[in-house]
């Protein structure tokens, strides 16, 4: 009996996924009225919010034409020690890390032009009960 609870202890602590973007674990417990004003270009694909006092260096919450709300820290995974901040271009579907120029989708996070090779940190996001909520 006790090998059957430390073989689970086991698979359960490899089962947690462990997060490959190289940027710190902070806590992030953004919660707001789905309604609120700042929110509502989440009523779009396409449509994104950057939050300040969250994450590493804040939050950029996208509406993904494929797969809903998705949230990100803004801090680049390209030399994640210097902090620095995405920046969201023209078109809302990239950011781009001004210190090393490169190119994230905000699709999935995923790297679109080097020298990214990490996807940003991504945050859970849902909308229950008429609240977005992005947690780690």
């Amino acid at each position: 009996m006790r090998w059957a609870g430390v073989s689970f202890l086991l698979v359960l602590l490899l089962a947690c996924g462990k997060d490959h973007s190289g940027i710190p674990d902070v806590a992030v417990n953004f919660r707001k009225p789905i309604d609120n004003p700042v929110l509502a270009p989440l009523k779009v694909s396409g449509g994104l919010v950057e939050i300040e006092g969250y994450g590493v260096a804040g939050l950029i919450i996208y509406r993904s034409a494929f797969s809903g709300i998705k949230a990100y820290d803004r801090c680049s995974t390209v030399n994640p020690e210097k902090r620095c901040k995405v920046e969201v271009n023209e078109t809302n579907s990239l950011a781009t890390d001004p210190c090393s120029g490169a190119v994230f989708s905000l699709e999935d996070g995923s790297p679109a032009k080097p020298p990214a090779k990490k996807a940003l940190k991504q945050y859970s996001a849902v909308i229950s009960n008429g609240y977005l909520i992005v947690v780690n």
